[in-house]
């Protein structure tokens, strides 16, 4: 079929939206689709950046060796609405990928992936944004929307807020019904507005809850503010006044979305969304679910807890008893965690062997038990002093504040700082040690051997023009 050159510029510019939308959102992301603009043409593939590589078996068993996915076409009509498939099969049909698929008068067929990241809060957001950009593509290809070609891209890139939004009034709309009187594009923005006001440098803490107007009368409160006093929900500063009075306590301020109703204790109605300020960033909440977190003024898809699959991985290759990988790798995340949540760096050297280590640092009389929670507790308190924590293969801490240093090895990063670098020349010189470094500013980094096994890779940009546009049996065969 000989496809006009503008509809690939229309494909090409929603999937360029969709990466760098999502990478802000997200982690560095991928995106991908296959199409088809008749019901009987074949199915083509876009994959600039290889996201779809390894999934060729599963794409021949849905696209090539069934039709299913050419059923019950959309009566072609001007008005170009892209129908959801109701078959689930095509929902989530790649592990480790998250797509949405539809059809169209315009696009007969069309589908969408993205890398579906381990520390994702919830998926919701991100189907959201295939969604409008499927969307945009079925409306920039009909031909009475050309006027709207070369816009899409930068639309798609700002979405993030739009796709929390969305999510979160579909998710309320099937709980609720489509009546509800709670505007939540203005709640995102105040929870943006109040995340970034400060109070005497502080950051803020503790939870704003947003209940239905019609659901105030129903929820429990310690204290109603009168009504002439209540305080607007858009003064970020008064509210962030009023946060002092929950902090830290399981008290939380109850609003309308218009204003500050009281102070609750108990569990909101259904249907409410939480806001949970943990200083310099925090997470947004339906009915106690995770949707998404915040720092910086930006919604994330982050639950903003260290992935340590790496490490995981880095125990079962030892000849540790199962018990106790198990046992330490609990002990690492509880410590990388804190450090996580006190906001501090810290590093961990974690010795494999049974052979005693030579290491600059501050003795222990005693070697802690990590498997205690207060000796744990303590380990964490340790963690924030300047140099590293060194944990032996008995679960027991035997240093901390430790000093490393080597020689220089290829792959010092500058930009990472001294504690990073300094594990990356100790472990060259120490291949049997394991050493986990934690930024205050979050990044969580595994090395072994003088490498970064977190290390991440950049996907190479998408070039704007693409010679050739393979169908997926082509695609296939390579």
């Amino acid at each position: 079929m000989d496809i006009p050159l503008a509809h690939f510029q229309c494909i090409l510019e929603v999937l360029d939206g969709l990466r760098e939308g999502l990478s802000h959102f997200s982690q560095p992301s991928r995106a991908a689709v296959l199409y088809a603009f008749r019901p009987e043409d074949p199915l083509y593939v876009m994959d600039p950046q290889g996201l779809l590589r390894g999934h060729e078996p599963k794409l021949k068993e849905l696209f090539l060796d069934s039709d299913k996915w050419r059923t019950d076409p959309p009566t072609p009509s001007g008005f170009q609405m892209l129908e959801e498939l109701d078959d689930s099969a095509f929902l989530h049909p790649l592990v480790g990928l998250i797509s949405f698929a539809g059809r169209s008068g315009s696009l007969f067929f069309q589908m969408w992936f993205t890398e579906h990241h381990p520390d994702t809060c919830c998926v919701g957001p991100t189907e959201r944004w295939l969604e409008y950009g499927a969307r945009l593509l079925s409306r920039n290809i009909s031909p009475q929307h050309k006027v709207n070609l070369g816009t899409s891209g930068y639309v798609l890139q700002e979405y993030g807020m739009h796709a929390v939004r969305d999510y979160i009034v579909d998710r309320r709309n099937l709980l609720m019904g489509p009546d509800t009187r709670l505007r939540v594009f203005p709640i995102l923005d105040a929870v943006l507005g109040i995340s970034k006001t400060r109070e005497e440098g502080a950051w803020p803490l503790g939870e704003l809850v947003f209940v239905e107007p019609n659901a105030i009368k129903d929820t429990s409160l310690i204290t109603r503010f009168p009504a002439l006093e209540q305080p607007a929900l858009v003064n970020f500063k008064h509210v962030r006044k009023l946060l002092l009075s929950v902090e830290l306590s399981d008290r939380k301020l109850v609003s309308d979305g218009a204003r500050i109703i009281g102070i609750s204790e108990d569990a909101p109605p259904p249907g409410s969304i939480g806001a949970d300020f943990r200083g310099s960033h925090g997470f947004v909440k339906l009915d106690g679910e995770l949707i998404c977190s915040f720092s910086g003024g930006r919604f994330q898809s982050s639950t903003r807890r260290a992935n340590l699959v790496q490490v995981e991985e880095a125990l079962l290759e030892t000849d540790l008893d199962p018990s106790t990988r198990h046992e330490l790798f609990q002990i690492v995340t509880a410590l990388v965690h804190g450090a996580g949540d006190r906001e501090h760096g810290c590093t961990l050297v974690i010795n494999l062997t049974g052979r005693e280590l030579e290491v600059s640092g501050h003795s222990l009389d005693t070697s802690l038990d990590l498997r205690r929670p207060d000796l744990l507790d303590l380990a964490q308190s340790l963690a924030k002093v300047d140099g590293a924590l060194h944990i032996g293969a008995d679960l027991k801490l035997r240093h901390f504040a430790c000093l490393l240093d080597g020689h220089v090895v290829p792959g010092e990063n500058r930009a990472r700082g001294a504690r990073f670098n300094s594990a990356l020349r100790f472990t060259a010189e120490h291949s049997d040690l394991l050493v986990v470094v934690v930024s205050s500013d979050r990044p969580v980094s595994v090395i072994q051997g003088g490498i970064e096994l977190t290390a991440q890779c950049e996907w190479k940009p998408v070039a704007g023009r693409l010679v050739s546009m393979p169908t997926l049996d082509e695609w296939i065969k390579g």
